[in-house]
């Protein structure tokens, strides 16, 4: 029998999750992206609604909650009860996870949608940074040589080198994107910790919940929090909590243990050409020619640090003449 407060698991699954979701676990690559393009509408949105950031934070998540709720009471039906580390990793993950939300959504009211999106993204190469500096890993070659190039993407989107720059304050977006750049780094370093055995919504459960609650009271320091948002503010923010923290996030989660990091690095820059191409017909956005040079910088700079370049070559020598196939990547 199960320990005492254990739900009973029930037949048919493997252990590791890998069975939860057949339907997307056999399509890892289509999963990222899908998800990729759902969050890819989360700025879009928010600005649509209208509320602050605080405020959209917390309904982003709260209204995603019951049906997190739902999903999380599923897997641990089916896969047993989580333990109280892996929970508390996810928990952590989610104040991190507050922190990044109300940054980028900073970042989104003062550079828009699009270029906040793409500043966010580089926790890849943010990543690398901070666990040089904390851990004495040192990056990569080819991430060495990204950072450079990142930041001089980040430097034309920033404004300071023309007049005219897109947005209320291109220069202070940039700052709010590199903090959520970082925020989002330690959520991601948590959240895969703690998530060992395949679990999609679970994690996503718990993180939700910690980054409702952290994001409430950073409302109520900060003086913007708007507990009963009216029509039609709230029904972005249901839309932003559907789209993006339920189905956009799931499918990612979905995909990431079964992908190599650097395909799903790959996979996911998706979403930050979705969000800027969208928000210039949705929004009318329209960054300068040197910032749209910047979002290319950063894009570059971020295939540099990620792409599997060697794969990539020795998928073409596989092709020649008397050479053997390597097996495909992905389970498509």
């Amino acid at each position: 029998m199960p320990a005492s407060g254990t739900p009973a698991r029930l037949p048919g699954p493997s252990p590791d999750g890998s069975d939860l979701y057949p339907a997307f676990a056999s399509r890892p690559r289509a999963s990222a992206v899908i998800g990729a393009v759902f969050i890819a509408f989360s700025g879009i949105f928010f600005l649509l609604s209208g509320a602050s950031p605080t405020t959209a934070t917390v309904f982003r998540c709260g209204f995603a909650l019951p049906v997190l709720l739902a999903l999380t009471w599923y897997e641990d039906r089916r896969l047993g009860g989580r333990d109280r580390h892996s929970r508390a990793l996810a928990l952590t993950a989610g104040v991190f996870f507050a922190f990044d939300l109300v940054l980028w959504m900073n970042a989104v009211e003062q550079v828009g949608a699009g270029l906040a999106t793409v500043l966010a993204n580089m926790q890849v190469v943010v990543v690398a940074l901070v666990g040089w500096a904390l851990l004495g890993e040192r990056p990569s070659n080819r991430t060495l040589a990204a950072i450079p190039i990142v930041a001089a993407g980040a430097a034309c989107i920033s404004g300071v080198l023309e007049r005219g720059a897109y947005g209320a304050s291109p220069a202070l977006g940039v700052v709010f994107g590199l903090g959520a750049a970082v925020a989002y780094s330690g959520y991601l370093l948590l959240i895969r910790r703690g998530n060992r055995d395949g679990r999609v919504f679970g994690p996503l459960f718990d993180s939700s919940v910690a980054t409702t609650g952290t994001a409430i009271v950073l409302g109520l320091v900060l003086g913007d929090l708007v507990l009963a948002p009216t029509w039609p503010a709230a029904g972005w923010l249901l839309a932003v909590a559907l789209t993006s923290q339920v189905a956009g996030y799931g499918l990612i989660n979905v995909a990431l243990p079964r992908l190599p990091a650097a395909l799903t690095s790959l996979l996911l820059l998706v979403q930050p050409i979705v969000t800027v191409l969208a928000a210039a017909v949705l929004l009318g956005e329209a960054p300068s020619t040197l910032q749209l040079a910047g979002v290319g910088l950063i894009l570059g700079g971020l295939l540099v640090a990620t792409a599997p370049f060697g794969r990539m070559r020795g998928a073409v020598a596989a092709r020649r003449p008397g050479s053997v196939p390597e097996p495909t990547i992905g389970g498509e």
